[in-house]
């Protein structure tokens, strides 16, 4: 869009000076004025349109260099953005993991003791079975 605007804004430009140097030189051409007045003044009208094209070049040019600066800028704090987003992702899902082995570890724990419990049971009756044979 920003390009679309700054293309629009040079076309507009360009066909002003065009325009411009088109007038002044019709204006020039049919006034009642000696060769050399007139070569005088197409001169001095020449000198003022390259000074204003120079002017806007400068124009153009600095605004271009802030637009760089400004285009830095903000991908430099969208990439630091993302970095943070990122960083909290990563330690958010690192506690989660961690949630995770801890639940793991106790129910596991949980579960050997069950299956100890199931198996010294076993036995107990295993032996009591054997002993009343």
């Amino acid at each position: 869009m920003a390009e679309e605007k700054s293309g629009l804004a040079t076309g507009l430009f360009i066909g002003f000076l065009a325009g411009g140097i088109a007038g002044a030189i019709a204006a020039l051409l049919y006034a009642p004025k000696s060769g050399k007045e007139l070569r005088s003044d197409i001169k001095r009208r020449a000198g003022d349109i390259a000074e204003d094209a120079s002017e806007y070049v400068k124009t153009a040019r600095s605004k271009t260099i802030d637009l760089i600066n400004e285009g830095k800028t903000r991908s430099d704090q969208l990439v630091s953005d993302a970095k943070q987003k990122a960083d909290h992702i990563l330690g958010s899902a690192e506690k989660v993991l961690t949630d995770i082995r801890e639940r793991a570890g106790g129910e596991s724990g949980r579960v050997k003791s069950a299956f100890r419990a199931g198996v010294d049971a076993y036995k107990t009756e295993k032996d009591r079975t054997r002993s009343s044979t």
